[in-house]
């Protein structure tokens, strides 16, 4: 009778001397040895069954993100716990539990819807200025033109100005009314020259930030704007459209996902604009520059009241958060299309 053959045991198989040979020079050339490719015994190995050259497991992250979120939540914590509190730095001694009073306080200071509205237009104004002039530089910076990388460099270089050296530039230099340059053109065209931070102080403040975040704008677009398939560039002029109808209905399309971009990263910093206003107008005059980061600072640093303005970064905060919120649905749905 046919007897069925015995399995071999596991442990007394050993493959072919020339198979061992090819997968012994294949470990070789990848320079991995079989005993250190995985693990039998996962339960023993601290990097979760898989092992390296080097008897080493990948970092963990652990510790970082440990780290990372004492660093965001205790001042947050501390902001909110002082909101709370009755502190003033003239009189520390008088401290206790103030309830929502200091909520209340800030909420009916004069200055607080006026710092709403220009918080408002600070940020409409500047996205308004760097996407249009983004999108205009960029496309000049897309031509080939007499060198072209030094152009490039200095369009970027306003955005690695700081801001109060920015401030103090094109208050002094350029917009004062005395010996700026803006002055001296207007003298030379036979005008009578313009005091800008007297007579258009949020407008001011509106074309230094823009200054500054032009550069950042332009370098996104011009990186979109290089993604452009240049067959359909040339596809819409073999049919007839001008400049004006491959603008709209191919580069504008294409730019829509790095402009949504733009909106989002800017408006974020634009929120907290506040250095430009108190080296050019100090809030003032009277509450015509005065946003919401300037007003908190006014409150904790010229009153002094540490809960009133712990009060106010709560309030910020929050509508930061709905602003971000709003702002990130946008995004999905555009990045969606």
């Amino acid at each position: 009778m046919h007897q069925p053959h015995k399995r071999l045991a596991r442990s007394n198989y050993l493959p072919h001397p020339e198979v061992r040979a090819q997968r012994a020079s294949k470990d070789a050339l990848s320079g991995k040895s079989r005993r250190t490719i995985r693990n039998r015994n996962p339960a023993r190995d601290p990097c979760h069954g898989y092992a390296t050259n080097q008897n080493a497991c990948p970092p963990d992250d652990g510790p970082a993100v440990v780290l990372l979120l004492i660093w965001m939540i205790v001042p947050l914590s501390m902001t909110i716990w002082y909101s709370f509190q009755n502190y003033n730095m003239l009189n520390p001694a008088m401290r206790g539990f103030a309830g929502f009073f200091n909520y209340v306080y800030f909420y009916t200071d004069p200055a607080f819807y006026q710092a709403i509205i220009n918080t408002l237009f600070i940020v409409v104004g500047v996205l308004f200025i760097t996407i249009v002039g983004g999108i205009a530089l960029a496309l000049l910076l897309d031509q080939p033109i007499f060198g072209q990388g030094i152009v490039r460099i200095l369009v970027i270089s306003p955005f690695f100005v700081m801001p109060p050296v920015a401030a103090l530039i094109w208050k002094n230099m350029i917009m004062h009314p005395g010996y700026g340059v803006l002055a001296d053109v207007s003298r030379f065209l036979g005008l009578q020259p313009v005091d800008w931070f007297a007579q258009y102080p949020l407008t001011s403040v509106i074309i230094i930030v823009a200054w500054q975040w032009l550069p950042f704008a332009t370098l996104i677009l011009l990186t979109a704007l290089q993604s452009l398939d240049e067959e359909q560039k040339e596809a819409a002029e073999m049919d007839g459209a001008n400049f004006a109808n491959r603008f709209w209905y191919l580069t504008l399309p294409h730019l829509a996902r790095a402009i949504t971009v733009v909106i989002l990263i800017q408006t974020i910093f634009l929120l907290a604009v506040y250095a430009e206003i108190l080296v050019t107008t100090n809030g003032g005059p009277g509450y015509a520059t005065t946003n919401l980061a300037f007003l908190i600072y006014r409150t904790a640093l010229l009153s002094y009241d540490v809960g009133g303005a712990s009060a106010g970064g709560v309030i910020a905060v929050v509508l930061a958060n709905i602003v971000a919120i709003f702002l990130m649905r946008a995004v999905g749905r555009n990045l969606d299309r």
